[in-house]
């Protein structure tokens, strides 16, 4: 199946659902919207499924793994093999996000779809497009067909979970100069200038901030991509792990199950995923707000609001991770909460 056939199995979320998960909770005996976002949350992933009856069971995050050629430019603060490293480590519950995911009770899948080696226990042939990225500076990151093949990989992710009864899968990644990478596709998505949407990363200097500026005004000018095809912008200044988490999103769409963003990175795949296939939008979850700049105009650019708000800026889908066990909680009132018949109290009345 190619990503335009992929593409056509998906609808909007169910509004019929939605309207029964809010008369739910109104008879729920509490006072009416007390949980705020999290009784919104409910009410979302309810339209996603198709049902207002539904529990978050098996919980996955999905870590997409590569590397990006424009590392050579001088914009990060540590070497390529780093993310190699780390991937091996998500495999040792050695890695901040694997912990978290342990206290959260959620199954970790790193997925190598562009590392620039092979790595222990991870890499599969079938998974992986590239041994990581071109220099973007210098010419397109990847080939439209390298694109697609990872977009169409990340849907192929969200299926096999599907088919192995997973709920709800939190998104994540890995790769050292991924940034640089989502900064200019959401630079060029947004029409926004590189300084507005461009931070230093995991800790750049100033002189290396003004690099990575420069690295993705240069990448920009030199590929041209357009803004009207989210799938050149992937492919000319892209990294492979945005464009698998881009086919993630559009998996939980075509297989109605709610995905949640993570931060910058995870937010501009989101991005890409809502212009690729704009009902898309509909079944992603937010998390948090990226402490990188362009954080929060990624999220109101999908009409998104966080659930909370840490000044988090690790990744590695440690914000998605997060999250769940509060829209968990929203979830087991809205399931096991007595109603005010049941409870004999008189029910709240929306006041006007």
């Amino acid at each position: 199946m190619n990503l335009e056939e992929a593409l056509q199995n998906i609808r909007p979320a169910d509004r019929k659902s939605m309207e029964e998960a809010k008369m739910r909770w109104r008879t729920v005996g509490k006072p009416l919207f007390s949980l705020g976002k999290l009784e919104d949350a409910v009410i979302r992933m309810a339209g996603i499924k198709g049902t207002a009856s539904y529990t978050l069971g098996k919980k996955a995050l999905v870590i997409l793994c590569a590397d990006n050629g424009v590392v050579e430019e001088g914009v990060t603060q540590t070497g390529q093999e780093v993310t190699a490293v780390v991937t091996e480590n998500f495999t040792r519950k050695a890695a901040s996000v694997t912990l978290m995911a342990e206290v959260a009770g959620v199954d970790v899948f790193p997925v190598d779809i562009g590392v620039a080696r092979d790595v222990d226990h991870v890499t599969k042939p079938e998974y992986k497009v590239a041994y990581g990225t071109k220099n973007m500076t210098r010419e397109p990151a990847m080939t439209r067909e390298e694109a697609e093949q990872a977009i169409l990989i990340g849907i192929r992710l969200v299926k096999d979970l599907a088919e192995k009864g997973y709920d709800i899968i939190a998104t994540g990644e890995m790769g050292i100069g991924n940034t640089t990478t989502s900064s200019a596709v959401v630079s060029v998505l947004l029409d926004r200038d590189p300084e507005e949407v461009t931070g230093r990363g995991a800790g750049l200097t100033t002189d290396g901030l003004h690099r990575k500026v420069e690295a993705i005004r240069k990448a920009v000018q030199v590929n041209a991509p357009d803004p009207e095809d989210a799938v050149d912008v992937l492919a000319k200044v892209g990294g492979l792990d945005i464009a698998g988490l881009a086919g993630v999103f559009l998996g939980g769409a075509i297989c109605h199950i709610p995905v949640v963003i993570d931060g910058f990175i995870s937010s501009a795949a989101a991005l890409c995923a809502a212009r690729i296939a704009p009902e898309a939008a509909e079944y992603m979850m937010p998390s948090h707000r990226s402490g990188e700049p362009a954080g929060g105009m990624v999220l109101e650019a999908l009409d998104l609001s966080p659930f909370i708000e840490c000044g988090m800026s690790l990744g590695e889908g440690s914000g998605a991770v997060a999250v769940i066990p509060l829209l968990e909680m929203g979830l087991e009132v809205y399931n096991r909460m007595g109603t005010f018949d049941e409870i004999k109290i008189e029910q709240y009345e929306e006041l006007k």
